[in-house]
């Protein structure tokens, strides 16, 4: 049995360099970081979001609320370790995982690698499992004008 799960997330771009920009669990070497209530790992909201979205168990605003103060700068790797328990308690195991970075900066390139091995370490995949892109929005609209970033992901599930 196979299951298909889709995530997006948005988080806005700002320049803080006292707040790290992490993406898949990599902390990028950047003067840019992204506001929200965890350490807004994008990347990993959207994993978990797909993952959750493949057992219709909700998403991470369901599991992981941002108006519960206790959660304030949380790991978003929590958010892996909970959809990895989610998913051993329902016996599915995860085939592939594709995403795709919107993002004018900072470039990914450089680090694409370095997130999809720490992508495969965190959801105990091998690397030609794990698939990253990145493109930017030829400077149309918001995300254009680096004002914020955007990840999708799609997860495989089988059982």
């Amino acid at each position: 049995m196979y299951r298909i799960g889709n995530g997006i997330d948005f988080h806005r771009l700002v320049l803080e360099p006292f707040r790290p920009l992490i993406l898949g669990g990599v902390e990028l070497e950047t003067e840019f970081a992204l506001l929200g209530h965890s350490d807004a790992d994008i990347v990993l909201h959207s994993i978990g979001d797909a993952i959750l979205g493949a057992m219709a168990e909700g998403d991470i605003g369901d599991h992981f609320p941002d108006t519960d103060p206790s959660l304030k700068g949380m790991d978003s790797k929590d958010i892996i370790v909970k959809c990895r328990e989610l998913m051993k308690a329902n016996q599915y195991t995860i085939s592939n995982v594709d995403v795709t970075i919107v993002s004018e900066k900072p470039k990914i390139s450089p680090y694409r690698l370095e997130i999809r091995k720490s992508l495969a370490e965190l959801l105990n995949l091998e690397l030609n499992q794990v698939s990253l892109k990145a493109t930017t929005m030829e400077g149309m609209g918001s995300l254009g004008r680096s004002e914020g970033m955007m990840v999708m992901s799609s997860v495989l599930l089988e059982k």
